[in-house]
């Protein structure tokens, strides 16, 4: 209707912003976002979309007046003030997503059981989103991702190699992987942020860190913020076998063709007994003892190889090695 006031709706946020008081904070902002939380329950639908999204528009200072009327008791409320900090997830601005998650992870923990429910059912749906987001970002720059059989609803596998063509950065998409089991680096360089990523994944059973730059150092921090999982951070050194022995005496099962140890001329069924002048009692020894070693390093490697005597004793061979890479 011509000349009908429209006074009703909400002002625009950069109405608000452009009001700046001393010291250039925006003038009257909390009692806007009141007012816009206010409006959450209004009648008019117009009204109602206004408000959410000038919440959404602010962000961070909007998170703890919306928690509070989802708190409130009012159902609809409480479903519209989750959606809000459900669309907050996905801003550009750290500190309102990381705002928004603690929201949204206090009502999951103590709200009663419909707003529970709801926020609970918010975060999943925005983790699981960003789940499959990331792992389509990873994939497209060279990660390779396995699916085993779950072990406490885990079995997601992530393996980053020489053919990782991303950077530092994009490997922190990794911290948004859900049911993640396994992360497996090798020869790819990673950051301390990246460091810091990886401890932050709760849950998960493994991670295997070789030739990144990584050493004891940082696995030991590894290991102090997730004490469950399995650390194995070498520095890069790589023979090329494998043994399926548990246990007992070092035996070598498979030789990689091409490998150091192949060009070194070990053979399956070899029994390694020291590597430098040390004596290797299992293949987690041997393992162990080559994760201090680098890519390129010359290692002595004394072995026993049954058949080579004319007598069948055992034969001890021993041989230089220069590692490979992983």
């Amino acid at each position: 209707m011509a000349g009908r006031s429209t006074s009703w709706l909400i002002r625009p946020l950069a109405t608000v912003v452009a009001a700046a008081c001393i010291g250039g904070a925006p003038c009257g902002l909390a009692d806007e976002v009141d007012d816009w939380v206010g409006q959450l329950g209004a009648a008019q639908f117009a009204r109602r979309e206004a408000a959410a999204q000038s919440l959404v528009d602010v962000g961070k200072a909007a998170t703890g007046p919306l928690e509070r009327a989802i708190r409130g008791g009012d159902l609809e409320v409480a479903s519209r003030g989750i959606d809000v900090l459900r669309q907050m997830l996905d801003a550009t601005d750290d500190d309102t997503v990381a705002a928004a998650e603690e929201s949204l992870d206090r009502l999951t923990a103590d709200g009663d059981g419909a707003v529970e429910r709801l926020a609970a059912a918010a975060t999943e749906f925005h983790r699981l989103g960003r789940s499959a987001l990331a792992r389509e970002q990873l994939e497209a720059l060279g990660a390779v991702f396995r699916e085993r059989p779950p072990v406490e609803g885990r079995g997601l596998e992530v393996e980053l190699t020489t053919t990782w063509q991303g950077e530092p950065a994009d490997i922190r998409q990794i911290g948004h992987l859900q049911q993640l089991a396994v992360v497996s680096i090798h020869g790819v360089p990673i950051d301390a942020d990246t460091l810091a990523v990886l401890g932050s994944l709760k849950g998960v059973q493994r991670i295997d860190l070789f030739g990144t730059g990584a050493g004891p150092a940082e696995a030991r921090r590894l290991a102090e913020r997730l004490p469950d999982a399995r650390i194995d951070v070498r520095r890069g050194g790589r023979l090329g076998v494998s043994s399926t022995a548990f246990g007992g005496p070092c035996e070598i099962r498979t030789v990689e063709p091409g490998s150091a140890a192949d060009q070194a001329g070990l053979r399956s069924g070899d029994v390694v007994l020291s590597i430098n002048g040390t004596d290797v009692a299992s293949f987690d020894e041997l393992t162990a003892q080559l994760g201090e070693c680098a890519p390129g390093e010359v290692v002595r490697l004394a072995v026993a190889r049954h058949g080579g005597t004319a007598d069948g004793e055992p034969e001890r061979i021993e041989c230089q090695v220069r590692l490979d890479a992983w």
